[in-house]
């Protein structure tokens, strides 16, 4: 069946996926018709879960009725400190049980929640803070301490709540958050709390979540309930899709399905951790594990154990998985699905899962935090004929190629600038008109990717636009590149970098991380990409990296800080 017989099934009049249109900032915008209006109505609907496991955090558990608790507790709190809707309250931890506490409680009085980059240094925390007019902070002691003198300084901030810190609290505004909740394993033993009863609608602002930085200073996204609790929808269309294509009847979920459980190893504080991972794992009534930091052979210990049926972030954790020596001490066969996204993925890593884990599915997807998530999605059979591919947009998404300069659509097949519309769409950036108007066009984010798109609709990206090495003129597309290194048997992990030139302007650098076990040479690795690709794309320099390349917290490689430290490289490896 073609996508657009599949979709045409799943959209008709009556079912599940039927889709309306509505004017969302004076732009026609097609939305899900039967989705959750708010995240209020998430929180609401998991309360069928009650007795399920919810999180899990090493040896600290909490069933869903424990989770609820717990929230409205916070709820509660944040109403008696005047939090009002619209307020900002930043969250500001690592992937610990009180993040999703401190979000929905949040949520529930109408505030906007903030959460900030954990491994931001305390400038940058700073700079958010005061950006975003933050009246609370939930933080966690790490955070407290990069923090804490300056707590005086931030005009709005008026009470920072801290949870797991080791010392004492100096600030008057920090107080600790288990006065309030209490530790994770007896939130069962909290009182049923009332539920804040406030009106919400799917326009108003729920999240800003600040971009990663890596150039200049952050921008806060802001999006809004619609914008979230469409990605609800979209995953499930998805999968939906994948069995029609595959000529089977899409099964209609139920309550009393077995519990899926997902491990989380990207940060929540990311919109996949939050908005792909923990906002559909609450909807659905499934389990949540969280780790500290993420680790293969932990990783593998907690799999067996609990048993866990999908896990992902970014491919290198794929391939760790697939390549750690010790894969064979643990059972491993409770998996049923790897997905990830954030960087680019070598088009055999699809059949390399398929072959280690035969019964999980492999699956990957385009997004940004623009687009509160994957605003494509691919995986199952369409995955494995088109790895090179990040798949087509769900019915309510759609894409566009522009020329570079935005004026004009190209046609099917040529490379230029991608941009998207959907209800997913953020509808700004916080306290930046002048960026916003950049960014948004009547509806349309443009996302500075390149790509094409095909013949049925699926999305090919090439590379970020800022990212291509322009050599004497001749443009070279990272991910070209990176996918070659990435499929020699020796290389797990790539970068292409632009290395200053005095008359090309740049010329192609490479910096690689081998598997373990692997060797090979610089020599070696050019040869092999100029027997693949034209003369001028082929990297003049290849330096070695000892560990896994640097990433942020979206899983995107900090090329910046691989050019300041090529010259440090050494030329070939050990």
């Amino acid at each position: 069946m073609s996508v657009a017989a599949a979709y045409a099934r799943l959209t008709a009049p009556g079912a599940r996926f039927e889709i309306e249109e509505v004017v969302i900032g004076g732009v026609r915008t097609r939305v899900w018709k039967n989705a959750l209006p708010t995240l209020r109505d998430v929180f609401l609907n998991a309360r069928q879960f009650a007795t399920r496991t919810f999180l899990v955090y090493e040896n600290e558990r909490a069933t869903f009725d424990a989770f609820g608790r717990t929230v409205r507790k916070l709820a509660s709190e944040l109403q008696a400190q005047g939090i009002h809707k619209g307020d900002r309250v930043a969250l500001i931890m690592r992937n610990l049980p009180e993040w999703p506490v401190a979000f929905f409680a949040a949520t529930l009085v109408g505030a906007i929640v903030v959460p900030m980059n954990a491994w931001w240094t305390a400038p940058e925390l700073e700079f958010a803070l005061l950006d975003s007019g933050a009246s609370v902070a939930m933080v966690d002691g790490e955070r407290y301490d990069r923090l804490a003198r300056r707590l005086s300084e931030f005009p709005r901030l008026r009470r920072v709540y801290v949870t797991r810190s080791t010392g004492a609290l100096a600030s008057r505004l920090a107080r600790p958050l288990d006065d309030v909740i209490g530790q994770a394993n007896a939130w069962a033993s909290l009182p049923e709390g009332p539920l804040p009863d406030l009106p919400l609608t799917p326009e108003d602002e729920a999240t800003i979540f600040y971009s990663s930085g890596t150039t200049g200073k952050p921008k806060g996204a802001v999006a809004t309930h619609r914008n979230i609790t469409t990605t609800l929808m979209t995953s499930a269309c998805l999968v939906a899709r994948g069995f029609l294509r595959r000529g089977v009847e899409p099964p209609q979920p139920s309550p009393n399905d077995p519990q899926h459980v997902s491990l989380l190893v990207v940060p929540l504080f990311h919109v996949t951790g939050c908005n792909g991972n923990l906002i559909p794992s609450l909807n659905t009534g499934s389990k949540i594990v969280l780790m500290r930091k993420w680790e293969p052979e932990q990783a593998m210990e907690i799999i067996a154990r609990e048993r866990v049926t999908a896990t992902g972030g970014v491919p290198t954790i794929a391939w760790q998985l697939i390549e750690h020596p010790s894969r064979g001490k643990y059972d491993l066969s409770s998996l049923q699905a790897i997905a990830y996204g954030g960087a680019p993925s070598a088009p055999e890593l699809v059949s390399r899962i398929k072959e280690v884990f035969p019964l999980a599915v492999a699956g990957n997807g385009w997004g940004m935090t623009e687009t509160s998530g994957s605003f494509t999605g691919h995986s199952s059979e369409d995955y494995e004929r088109r790895p090179d591919s990040c798949g087509p947009p769900t019915p309510v998404g759609e894409l566009k190629i522009m020329s570079t300069d935005g004026t004009g659509e190209l046609e099917i097949g040529e490379v230029g600038e991608l941009w998207v519309k959907g209800p997913q769409v953020i509808k700004g950036y916080w306290n930046s008109p002048e960026a916003t108007a950049e960014t948004f066009v009547n509806g349309w984010l443009k996302t500075g990717d390149l790509a094409r798109i095909d013949e049925e609709g699926f999305c090919y990206v090439v590379d970020r636009a800022k990212d291509v090495v322009i050599r004497g003129g001749e443009n070279i597309y990272c991910v070209q590149v990176e996918n070659v290194l990435y499929s020699h048997p020796a290389v797990m992990d790539a970068a292409l970098v632009g290395l200053v030139h005095k008359t090309l302007g740049e010329e192609p650098g490479a910096v690689v991380h081998l598997r373990p076990g692997a060797a090979a040479t610089e020599a070696e690795l050019r040869e092999f990409v100029a027997e693949r690709l034209a003369p001028y794309q082929v990297p003049v320099k290849i330096a070695f990296w000892p560990e896994p390349l640097p990433r942020n917290a979206g899983g995107k490689v900090l090329k910046r800080a691989l050019m300041k430290a090529f010259e440090t490289l050494r030329p070939q490896a050990p």
